[in-house]
């Protein structure tokens, strides 16, 4: 019995370790991150607008994808497609609007390339102001591991009633970041089997190249 309790005694420190080695960062530590390169933003963000208390916001560029639902009966996750043919490109212009309708998802992305160091690791948010009228700005795909480069995908919903229009250059998500206990053993750009590194606009799933469907 004493065994038994002294075990879960155990247990408890230890979680109580690793959690708390798992860090976030405030405002200050974002800045300095961003000065020591750790965390690397371009084009540099403007502190003034975009920097949260504990948050910094990204905005959004004119690059959308739009399904092309007539095209396809289903989605094979097996099969190779041809992204320009199940997800038809749209670019708005500067000053113009692209209007999220009601139960409507697409791709986007941010206006922002965002790097990564071996030991950070971001998450992707929402903005409230956006929340209460409906819209997401993703599905599930919410962490960016340590080693991370590429442009943000956004996968946006409106869960809403109303059409809402949304504009490039707006501040659309907000990143928070975390220090990790230690370098990651094998950052997400040197993995083998990564798919996203390196994307400089919104990317199509790539699930087919999945390891158990290789």
């Amino acid at each position: 019995m004493e065994a038994q309790a002294n075990s879960l005694c155990y247990k408890r420190k230890l979680i109580f370790r690793i959690y708390y080695k798992v860090m976030f960062l405030s405002d200050k530590d974002i800045i300095q991150y961003i000065n020591k390169g750790k965390i690397k933003i371009s084009p540099a963000p403007d502190l003034e607008t975009q920097l949260g208390s504990c948050s910094i916001d990204f905005r959004l560029s004119n690059t959308f994808r739009v399904f092309e639902h007539s095209k396809y009966p289903y989605i094979d996750l097996r099969a190779e497609i041809d992204i320009d043919d199940l997800m038809r490109r749209v670019d708005v212009p500067d000053g113009d609007a692209f209007t999220m309708q009601p139960g409507e998802f697409v791709l986007a992305a941010t206006q922002e390339t965002l790097e990564l160091a071996d030991d950070v690791l971001a998450r992707l948010e929402g903005r409230s102001s956006l929340g209460r009228l409906g819209i997401i700005v993703h599905s599930t795909a919410g962490l960016f591991d340590p080693g991370w480069i590429g442009i943000p995908t956004l996968e946006l919903g409106n869960l809403g009633r109303m059409p809402v229009k949304l504009y490039p250059g707006m501040r659309i998500c907000a990143f928070t970041f975390a220090q990790l206990s230690s370098s990651a053993h094998v950052p997400y750009q040197l993995k083998p089997d990564n798919k996203y590194a390196g994307q400089n606009g919104p990317e199509m799933s790539r699930f087919a190249k999945d390891i158990e469907f290789s």
